[in-house]
Formats: structure tokens, sequence, C-alpha cells
């Protein structure tokens, strides 16, 4: 399968698929439903099929791309769009308080899978300036995402994105609407951050998280071992022979905070 589309190759290591069904980006863009007077950051635009129609509903856009070829098509379509500011940079390594003098953030994208997730944790870093998110990822990403426990999914993307926000499904995207088209099915998430959250160290959260569900076949007795003794783990309540997949967001939170102790 050819990777030229519309005269640029696209690169697989920065996980380029382009979107070019036009009846989805005009269904995502209702979705996100942008308003003049909003401050709009668009992450990775590629060719442009998400930012003209968003530029064209509200006063401001700015974009990040990586792919300086893409940033050179992005300038020269875009040149007579006085309301857009393109930024030639790493949305992995990007500022993104640097945004936030026009009020708070509503970001979107159609995220490369390759870097989906470690790029959800750095945005979650200034999570307290954003208003939402939608983004295109895999589907199966952002089932984990909205997973709750009990169910096989719920692991610790849920349990982390979760904290910081609440995640919904709000469309799923054929394969064919991508230009080249991916092996899986994608999905719109859009996520919605909390007005409060308790306060936890996140990287105690991390931490917990990535032992019980690193090895979330065993008892949290033994998952939890290196953490937690059977005795600590009874004195907070939890009975030590249940699984990772059975405790709840609060139950992950709670034990961040006993680690803090």
């Amino acid at each position: 399968m050819s990777r030229w589309v519309d005269g640029h190759q696209a690169r697989k290591r920065f996980g380029q698929n382009f979107l070019s069904d036009a009846r989805i980006v005009a269904r995502i863009v209702r979705l996100i439903a942008p308003k003049p007077g909003e401050n709009l950051v668009e992450i990775g635009p590629g060719l442009g099929a998400m930012t003209e129609p968003l530029l064209a509903a509200t006063d401001h856009l700015t974009v990040i791309e990586l792919d300086r070829d893409l940033v050179e098509r992005l300038k020269e379509r875009f040149s007579d769009a006085p309301g857009l500011t393109i930024y030639s940079a790493d949305a992995l390594k990007f500022d993104f308080s640097s945004l936030t003098e026009d009020g708070p953030l509503r970001v979107v994208g159609n995220l490369p899978y390759n870097i989906s997730t470690p790029l959800l944790l750095h945005l979650f870093r200034f999570v307290d300036a954003i208003q939402d998110m939608h983004f295109m990822l895999q589907k199966e990403l952002v089932q984990r995402m909205c997973a709750t426990p009990g169910n096989k999914q719920w692991g610790r993307l849920s349990v982390i994105v979760q904290y910081f926000a609440e995640p919904t499904l709000m469309m799923t995207v054929p394969a064919s609407a991508f230009r080249p088209q991916p092996k899986v099915e994608s999905a719109i998430v859009r996520l919605r951050p909390h007005a409060k959250r308790y306060p936890v160290d996140v990287r105690n959260l991390e931490k917990v998280t990535a032992a019980a569900f690193g090895q979330r076949r065993k008892t949290i007795r033994n998952s939890l071992s290196n953490l937690f003794d059977e005795a600590q783990l009874k004195a907070l309540g939890f009975d030590p022979t249940v699984r990772a997949e059975q405790l709840s967001l609060s139950d992950f939170v709670k034990l961040a905070d006993a680690l803090a102790r």
C-alpha cells in the first residue's frame, strides 16, 4: 500500500495516518463544537483536514506539529489565515502552560498510536488549565480508558485517566476513513477534567497501579507485596485475596495515599 498522501510520504516513525473522510471530519467538529473566543489547540494537524473547519469556527487556533515538512505545508496552505499559530515542536515536550493566557485550553487531535499514552500523561500535568480534550485514538485504547472495575479492560490506564478526567467514547471511526489505512479501528474520546480531585501524589498512584496490574492474575496480597504486607492491607480495609481488576478508582487512590505515609 502506498504511503504517499497528497504528495506527502506518511512516516511510520511518526505514526502518520491522515484523516481523509470529510463526513467523519464534519462529525468530529460537531462533537467538539468550537466557538469564537475559545482557546483551541490542535495536536498533530497533519495535512490540515481538521484544522480548516476548526479555524473557521473560532477566532484563533494553535497547532503543534512535529513533522517539519508538514509544518511548511501548513504554513503554505494557511498563509492567509491570521488566526492560526503554528508551533514546530514535539507535543511530548511542549509546555502547554505557555498557551493559557487566553483562557482554559480545549485540546483536540488525531494522536499517533505509538505516543498516545505518554502524550496523555504529559497533558495531565497541565490538566488544571484544560477545559476538555477530544482525541482520535485506537478504539481498544479508548475502551480501556473508559472501562469500569470488574471489567478485563480495567487497568492502569483506566485508573490514571479517570483520576484526572471523565472519559467518554463519543464515536467510532473505521480504518477506511484514513490514508494510509491503519490495521485497527479508531474512536473519538472526550476527556473532561474533574473540577476537584482527592489530593494524592500521582507518582504513588502510578507505582501502585503498575504493581497491581503488572501481575493482575495474582491477588493483591502478592502483587502489592513489595508495597504493603497483608496486615497493612487489612488495616486499610482491603481483602488481600482480591485481584487488581476488582479494585475501584477510590481504592487505588486510598492505597496511593497510604503509600505516602
